[in-house]
Formats: C-alpha cells, sequence, structure tokens
C-alpha cells in the first residue's frame, strides 16, 4: 500500500476506536465519575506522549540534515509547535463549542444546544489526532506510523465514552448517544488524508508536519482534557490516568517504532 493509503487507513482506524468507547453504553454498567475522569486523563497521557515520543523528537531528526544542523532543527520544530498551537486556537475562538470549565466559545449560535456545541468540540479535538497520524505514516516508518495509531486509538475509546455520556445526561436514549459518540472520530481519516498527503508531496514539510501536530495536540490537552479532569474533585486519580497514558505510549513508539 502506499504511505498516503496506510496514512488514511491508520487514522481512519485510529478513530474508529471512538466506537468502542461507546459500547459500555449499550451493554454495560456505567462508570463512575471517579472512573470517566482517570480514563481521560488516560487519554491526556497517551496525546502527551505521542507528542513528544512519536513526533517531536522525530521532527528534530528529520530536521537537523535539511535545515543546517541541530541548532536549525530546534527552530523550525519549535515554530511548527507553535504553528499548531496558534493555528488549534484560531479554531476554537471561532468555531462554536463549548467547554465545562470556560462554557460557550466561538461563534455566538445561540440556536444550538449546549450538548451539541461539546460534540463539536469534541469533534474539533479529533483533527489534530488524525493529523498526527497521517503525518506519523509520512515518515516511511510503518512501524512508527502503527504506534501512533495504535495510542491514538487508545485514547480514543475514552473520548467516546465522554460523548456518549454527555448526551445521555441530556435525556438523549443510549442507542442515539452511542451513536453520535461514535461518530465523532469520523474527522480523524480527513486529518490522516491531509497530513500524510502533505509530508509524501513535499518532504521538506516532514519536520514542520510532525511539530505542528504535535503543538495542536498539546495545546489541546492543557486547554481542554486536563481542565475536564479536574472539574469534579478527582484530579489526582486523572493525575495517575495520564502518567499511565504518557508510559504506555512510551513503550509503544519505543517496542514499535
Amino acid at each position: 500500500m502506499s504511505l498516503i493509503a496506510l496514512g488514511v487507513l491508520g487514522s481512519l482506524l485510529a478513530g474508529a476506536a471512538t466506537g468502542l468507547g461507546v459500547l459500555p453504553v449499550l451493554f454495560l454498567r456505567l462508570p463512575g465519575p471517579r472512573v470517566q475522569d482517570m480514563l481521560l486523563g488516560f487519554a491526556a497521557g497517551v496525546m502527551l506522549g505521542a507528542s513528544f515520543f512519536s513526533l517531536i523528537l522525530p521532527g528534530l531528526e528529520e530536521a537537523a540534515p535539511r535545515y543546517g544542523g541541530e541548532v536549525g532543527a530546534v527552530f523550525v520544530v519549535a515554530a511548527g509547535i507553535l504553528a499548531g498551537a496558534l493555528a488549534i486556537g484560531a479554531v476554537e475562538r471561532w468555531a462554536p463549542h463549548e467547554h465545562f470549565i470556560l462554557g460557550r466559545q466561538g461563534a455566538d449560535l445561540v440556536h444550538l444546544r449546549r450538548i451539541w456545541l461539546f460534540v463539536i468540540a469534541i469533534t474539533l479535538h479529533n483533527f489534530p489526532e488524525g493529523l498526527a497520524v497521517g503525518v506519523g505514516f509520512g515518515l516511511g516508518d510503518v512501524g512508527h506510523g502503527t504506534s501512533l495509531a495504535l495510542g491514538i486509538g487508545l485514547q480514543n475509546i475514552p473520548e467516546g465514552l465522554s460523548v456518549a455520556l454527555a448526551l445521555m445526561t441530556q435525556g438523549y436514549g443510549r442507542r442515539f448517544a452511542a451513536g453520535v459518540g461514535a461518530m465523532t472520530g469520523l474527522v480523524e481519516p480527513v486529518g490522516g488524508l491531509l497530513g500524510v498527503s502533505a509530508v509524501v508531496v513535499a518532504a521538506p514539510l516532514l519536520p514542520w508536519g510532525l511539530a505542528f501536530a504535535a503543538g495542536a495536540m498539546i495545546f489541546v490537552i492543557s486547554h481542554e482534557i486536563i481542565p475536564e479532569t479536574h472539574r469534579r474533585g478527582f484530579q489526582t486519580t486523572a493525575t495517575g490516568g495520564l502518567l499511565a497514558g504518557f508510559v504506555v505510549m512510551m513503550i509503544l513508539d519505543v517496542s514499535l517504532g
């Protein structure tokens, strides 16, 4: 398979993992808030580990021979990280969505119910994850791309669950909530296609793409996921989940990449 096909397939499978997250809504007893915050903390840890081990470090390695050695590489990757964070920040500023901590943000569309603004927010957050998987395969290392896809897929499971549970708290049925939660991951193949296509067509963009995806994910971790896991008093449990997710992603990257 071509790298572009692998990038799209990997991001599609990672995004489809949100469907696994909604299974408890359909068949099992729903987890309590402590477990939910621990799982979201785990998701943040996986994203953080992927940002460093699977995106920033390879970005530095790829940039060094292209941009005048280690010093040039550092500045290129730093610029890419900031560009990714600024891009997602701009999208969050203008796109209508809802944060539990900060409330409504973006365009003032009063006709949208609060819960749908939350669904939009989760969907927006999935885009840089798909972008990261696509750029990861763009490196040309199938093992590296696979570790990223597996890690992002793991952290998508609690994200799918969080969307479904949020919908149920607003009175929606189990099947409807599970269906919407599963579909929020479908934006990831779009990000995967854009990421892998850009770095395959224009190889010098590879370090920039890796750093851009890392910056976008770090912004999401700090701006949304960590505050969400700390709002109900279970921050210690959530931090333990974050550390576990970080370690799991590190192991995946070393063993598969």
